[in-house]
């Protein structure tokens, strides 16, 4: 038999008469004519070469061969159902998955590792490849070669184009070596503009917090410029002082050895994080999967109120 020649929708309908027992029970529950049934009834007799059902008083008997098939095409259209029903499902305890996700060092450090914390006996199935925020992050995620950025809005201009979600804000402090001779709890914004300053980089492009105290018209006396992932740690021993992100310096305050400060400029912004993906991935349910759990550490870390889409 050439199965390509085959409509299994056949199937269904033998599956219904062989439950049913009768034509017109067959037709009411498929929501079809019974003179629909009664040729499909004989298309199957045609396929199986076999009467199938046989009229006996006011009833049908099913003959041997359709006794034998019952089960077996029963079993074949619970089987098809599974199949095609597995994009409404995803059950991260068994599934065997990779998901690659593009975020800086900072990132990966105070939001992305208690993910793979959980990862490792919530769902030891599901891997990840965290690659670092290239100068061509929109392009890796439009094509493809990414199915998850998460960026600084601020930093990530198309991102409209993109569906995407809020994750968290955070804001910068000033960070200094916590035995720095000149500044005790509170610095002002003439020593701000005065001690030596640890400027802050994002790969070959100055940070935003570079780029607001520039557009503030904010004077530094520039002596090192760093990753700003790297920059905390090079404070220790030393009069400079830098810009870091708050949650990253209380993550790393300790280890670093610096003092965290209030700034002293009234108009510094925080920054917004958000995650960005592709038509692609929006609805599969793996992936679907992926962004509440991010969305829910967001929402444990530090709450936000309208996240949007």
């Amino acid at each position: 038999m050439d199965l390509h020649r085959v409509d299994l929708n056949l199937l269904v309908a033998f599956d219904m008469l062989m439950t049913e027992r009768s034509v017109t029970r067959a037709a009411q529950r498929l929501s079809v004519g019974q003179s629909a049934m009664s040729s499909t009834l004989n298309r199957l007799r045609k396929l199986f070469d076999d009467p199938l059902l046989i009229r006996e008083g006011r009833g049908l008997v099913a003959t041997p061969l359709a006794e034998s098939l019952a089960i077996s095409v029963g079993e074949l259209l619970t089987g098809i159902d599974s199949v095609l029903s597995q994009r409404d499902r995803f059950d991260a305890s068994s599934a065997e998955r990779t998901f690659s996700i593009i975020a800086n060092d900072y990132l990966t450090m105070t939001f992305l590792q208690p993910l793979i914390a959980r990862l490792s006996t919530d769902a030891p199935g599901i891997r990840l490849r965290i690659f670092p925020t290239g100068d061509d992050f929109a392009e890796q995620l439009r094509g493809h070669r990414a199915d998850l950025l998460v960026i600084p809005q601020e930093a990530f201009e198309d991102h409209a184009e993109f569906h995407f979600r809020v994750l968290f804000r955070d804001r910068y402090v000033v960070a200094v070596d916590e035995d720095h001779p000149e500044v005790g709890d509170q610095i002002s914004l003439e020593q701000f503009g005065s001690l030596p300053y640890l400027a802050t980089s994002s790969g070959h492009r100055r940070s935003l917090a570079e780029m607001q105290l520039d557009f503030l018209g904010v004077p530094r006396r520039t002596e090192i410029t760093a990753g700003f992932g790297l920059a905390p740690f090079l404070l220790r021993g030393t009069r400079l002082i830098t810009l870091v992100h708050e949650r990253l310096a209380l993550r790393i305050g300790e280890a670093a050895g610096i003092r965290l400060l209030e700034p002293p400029i009234r108009r510094l912004q925080p920054i917004t994080e958000i995650m960005a993906w592709t038509s692609r991935t929006d609805q599969d349910p793996g992936h679907r999967w992926l962004r509440d759990q991010l969305l829910d550490l967001a929402d444990q870390q530090h709450p936000l109120q309208g996240r949007r889409e």
